[in-house]
């Protein structure tokens, strides 16, 4: 929702998506993180990260047949040692097969060497070896999509699979010098995905796979979210490239996805300001003074109060909260059922902390 943002630096990535990696067991390695990017555009809502997410009925398809000039490739976060890797395409009913493609490996992510051919729609190597990526390529021009039911991969450490698949589109249409920026946006959105969908995560909640985001050069705000579209200011961001926070912010609405109109604004925007500032940016926001302490202050102010409660009372508030206003089920004796305390009571005990 548009709202002033301070500046706020951080590393674009170059990576198109991120995997959560899976708490490890004990004496277990933890699992390695993975992107996949295409050269390829999706078709409708069958995302990339369909192709790794460890569901047979899921799957990506291309909108057009792939050239010997495409590429879908699967990257991880670091060298693992891939003692098998199998890549099935076709729809999970029959059809569009690949039939004249290569699986190839790379231990660097740049030179790629033949892992094994596709036969029947299928390609299965077992290289045991380090790799960094693996990538699907087509020997000639096809005359269909092509369609990624799963990549497998047996690796030393395990790769983990898409927890939350998306995919964030962009539409710099409004001005193409931010275009490669707004790109880099995206990847940052689609790597916090993850975290944001495990911070508002409720039973029987499926989060949305696919978010587009615009530069609109008609709007005067920051930047808004509405259901899982997302536009941006192009006069505030030609001066304001730091400020990737306000799309996190943003992706957070996305998740969110509240119904009702019974839920208070202050909260709304709270929520998303707790996720973008005490779980997204590597700077906290400073002390507030006790004297300008409003629980109900929305944005960062609610933020700070939402983390203070996480802290000192429920870590699990947020996403009571969070559920509770999704569900259309909000109401002021919420905060006492979770706490035992009134919203005013706890916003007070807030304000005496910041005192001492």
């Amino acid at each position: 929702m548009p709202r002033p943002i301070l500046p706020t630096a951080i590393a674009l990535l170059t990576a198109t998506t991120l995997v959560v990696a899976q708490p490890a067991k004990k004496d277990e390695k933890p699992a390695v993180q993975a992107t996949v990017e295409s050269t390829l555009t999706t078709d409708g809502g069958k995302i990339r990260q369909f192709a790794f997410d460890g569901k047979a009925d899921s799957y990506f398809a291309s909108a057009k047949p792939p050239t010997a000039a495409d590429h879908f490739t699967l990257t991880f976060d670091q060298p693992v040692t891939v003692k098998a890797v199998s890549v099935t395409t076709g729809q999970p009913k029959g059809g569009d097969e690949l039939a004249a493609g290569v699986l190839e490996g790379s231990a660097d992510g740049k030179a790629f060497e033949q892992l094994a051919k596709f036969a029947d729609g299928k390609a299965t190597a077992s290289p045991g070896k380090k790799l960094l990526a693996v990538r699907i390529k087509v020997n000639e021009e096809a005359k269909a999509p092509l369609v990624v039911r799963e990549f497998t991969v047996d690796a030393d450490p395990a790769v983990a699979v898409f927890k939350y698949p998306v995919e964030i589109t962009t539409d710099a249409t409004d001005a193409p010098e931010l275009k490669e920026w707004f790109e880099q946006v995206a990847k940052v959105c689609e790597k916090q995905f993850p975290m944001i969908c495990d911070e508002l995560k409720a039973d029987g909640f499926t989060p949305p796979t696919l978010v587009r985001m615009k530069l609109d050069k008609n709007y005067d705000g920051v930047a808004y979210a509405s259901g899982t579209r997302i536009v941006g200011s192009v006069k505030y961001f030609s001066k304001h490239k730091d400020d990737v926070g306000a799309f996190v912010h943003e992706t957070a609405h996305s998740v969110q996805q509240y119904r009702g109109r019974g839920n208070p604004g202050w909260l709304v925007e709270g929520v998303a300001d707790y996720v973008r500032f005490f779980k997204y940016e590597e700077k906290k926001p400073r002390p507030l003074p006790a004297e300008r302490a409003k629980y109900d202050g929305s944005y960062r102010t609610t933020a700070a109060f939402l983390a203070y409660l996480v802290e000192k009372h429920d870590k699990e508030i947020v996403r009571k909260l969070n559920d509770a206003m999704r569900k259309g089920k909000y109401s002021a004796d919420l905060w006492k059922e979770i706490t035992g305390k009134t919203v005013e009571d706890l916003g007070r005990e807030w304000q005496t902390s910041l005192a001492k």
